[in-house]
């Protein structure tokens, strides 16, 4: 047989990737004082333990008020690059790459986990330790009805957000990622900017397509001059916000082609957000659908095609893939050049070694580590002499 494209190694740049396989980066809420912790390490090294391809941390915060919540990691100083020191060691051991998602929460921080009900914080919510801070944005549109209005950013304070996102790459560096993505997506700060729908300033940092796209790529030039140039960068987007007056997959396609230019090498093609979770994908007319029930398997693979054949940029598909063959088709059909997973993946870590079996590449269980491998193959065996496989 073939060997699968699912499972066939990819270079970027100077980093090979063993599979198509990515884990998309999973927020956990469970850091103190920015800083991974023993939980980062027990939930990353499982998907390398489990032969993911790339690993990626969580949206991993470019300053203190740049996080969602209390509990988010950040890189804004050099204790939170040792504590993410062992896992990036053991994740290289176990065969993948490390990767790293640095984000600014913009208009969307201060809040409370998503079990709490990912609501903005109050003062009240001081007494039990997660007092509120204050937020900023391009203007001071807030991101809904109940959210408190964002500080409406200065010239100063978009520089200085741009020198974060080059330093916290810099950390990155220096803390042994191979990967790195730039979150610009699901109405956080980047794609705050970027949409007509948050974005009301009248300067250069706005108004027009080109102004808006001004400080997404001021940070993607900043980034890729701080990141080894021998290492490869990625951008998550939101593909499209979903109303027709908001950001769009043609601005998505623009978007991309300049970012190329300032050396993105791979697109991340999400979509949604700008005032709510990401719950948008392309119908057969093309235009977004807006019921979270419409989130049919691969709601979002369209946009992944169409950014990277207009775009001529690698892309990444994400959005309920479920199994390996589903992700294999999409590869195969030239829709993407990586897969993320991200809820099968946290169902089942193994979720790749699966998808190898039953994509037939590994049949005797080799590609499952070695003091594993043995159990598995005798469990095959069992379940053949039971007819049970």
């Amino acid at each position: 047989m073939t060997q699968p494209l699912l499972f066939t190694p990819i270079t970027l740049r100077s980093v090979t990737l063993a599979n198509r396989v990515v884990l998309s980066p999973l927020c956990m809420y469970s850091a103190k004082d920015g800083l991974a912790n023993g939980f980062h390490f027990s939930h990353l090294t499982t998907f390398a333990r489990g032969r993911v391809g790339t690993v990626f941390t969580e949206a991993t915060a470019v300053s203190p008020e740049g996080r969602i919540s209390h509990g988010c990691c950040g890189l804004w100083n050099d204790a939170q690059v040792e504590a993410y020191r062992p896992i990036v060691e053991q994740i290289k051991a176990f065969g993948s790459v490390p990767a790293i998602q640095i984000a600014h929460a913009g208009r969307k921080g201060s809040a409370a986990p998503p079990w709490q009900g990912g609501r903005p914080l109050k003062p009240e919510d001081a007494a039990a330790g997660s007092p509120p801070w204050t937020c900023i944005g391009p203007t001071a549109e807030p991101v809904g009805p109940s959210w408190p209005a964002p500080v409406a950013m200065t010239e100063a304070m978009i520089r200085d957000t741009i020198a974060a996102f080059a330093a916290a790459a810099g950390r990155a560096a220096r803390a042994g990622f191979q990967v790195l993505e730039i979150h610009g997506a699901h109405g956080y700060l980047i794609h705050s900017f970027l949409s007509p729908l948050a974005n009301k300033r009248n300067d250069a940092w706005g108004g027009d397509l080109a102004g808006r796209m001004r400080f997404a790529l001021a940070v993607a030039g900043a980034v890729r001059e701080a990141w080894p140039k021998e290492l490869p960068l990625f951008m998550r987007i939101s593909s499209v916000d979903g109303p027709p007056d908001g950001w769009s997959l043609a601005d998505s396609i623009a978007l991309a082609r300049e970012l190329k230019a300032r050396g993105v090498d791979v697109v991340d093609c999400s979509a949604g957000g700008i005032a709510g979770p990401p719950a948008f994908r392309a119908s057969d007319s093309g235009q977004p659908l807006k019921s979270r029930a419409e989130r049919a398997p691969g709601f979002q693979v369209p946009y992944a095609e169409a950014i990277r054949r207009e775009a001529q940029i690698a892309t990444m598909a994400v959005g309920v893939i479920i199994t390996g063959r589903q992700a294999e088709d999409i590869l195969q059909k030239g829709r993407a050049d990586l897969v993320a997973i991200g809820r099968e993946l946290m169902y089942d870590p193994f979720w790749a070694l699966k998808a190898a079996e039953a994509l037939g590449c590994d049949p005797e269980s080799k590609m499952w580590p070695a003091n594993y491998s043995w159990a598995i193959q005798r469990r095959s065996e069992i379940l053949a002499a039971a007819g049970l496989r």
